[in-house]
């Protein structure tokens, strides 16, 4: 396979990832968390960076086209992380301790909060969440990207 063709891959490999999530929230219904949407980002700027790269041939975009997409499965282990309740993730999209709290506080802090958690899973396949599969996925497209920064 040949370095046009990698880039090739991965660019759509991005640009697949990226319809998915507009599917899911488009036609499914299922509105984005913030980290959800952070997730994104990373994929659109390797899309662009592949459109680029798919005419230059450079292996700066190339890299950076990996480094894009290894953002965006960094970010999506970080979500999974929030969702199995490994870490605390950011307050404005997770539910905090409510320990202590008197009751003005807690309904404030309920009236206040997203109506899409990041610390809750709302799909998931094979026992993995959409923030896991974007993860996984990701860090294979970093492997063609990095195959393609071999190729000659």
């Amino acid at each position: 396979m040949t370095r046009l063709h990698l880039v090739m891959l991965a660019t759509a490999g991005s640009a697949a990832l990226l319809l998915g999530a507009f599917a899911f929230q488009h036609v499914g219904g299922m509105a984005p968390c913030k980290m959800c949407i952070w997730q994104r980002y990373p994929h659109v700027i390797a899309l662009l960076i592949g459109l680029v790269a798919l005419k230059l041939q450079s292996r700066l975009l190339i890299l950076l086209g990996a480094l894009s997409v290894f953002a965006t499965g960094a970010v999506g282990v970080f979500h999974v992380g929030v969702e199995q309740e490994w870490w605390q993730g950011p307050t404005t999209c997770s539910s905090g301790p409510i320990g202590g709290k008197t009751a003005d506080e807690l309904l404030d802090q309920i009236l206040t909060a997203p109506l899409v958690r990041c610390d809750e899973i709302a799909w998931e396949m094979l026992g993995i969440s959409m923030a896991g599969w974007n993860a996984l996925i990701s860090f294979a497209l970093v492997i063609l990207w990095l195959m393609a920064l071999r190729r000659a």
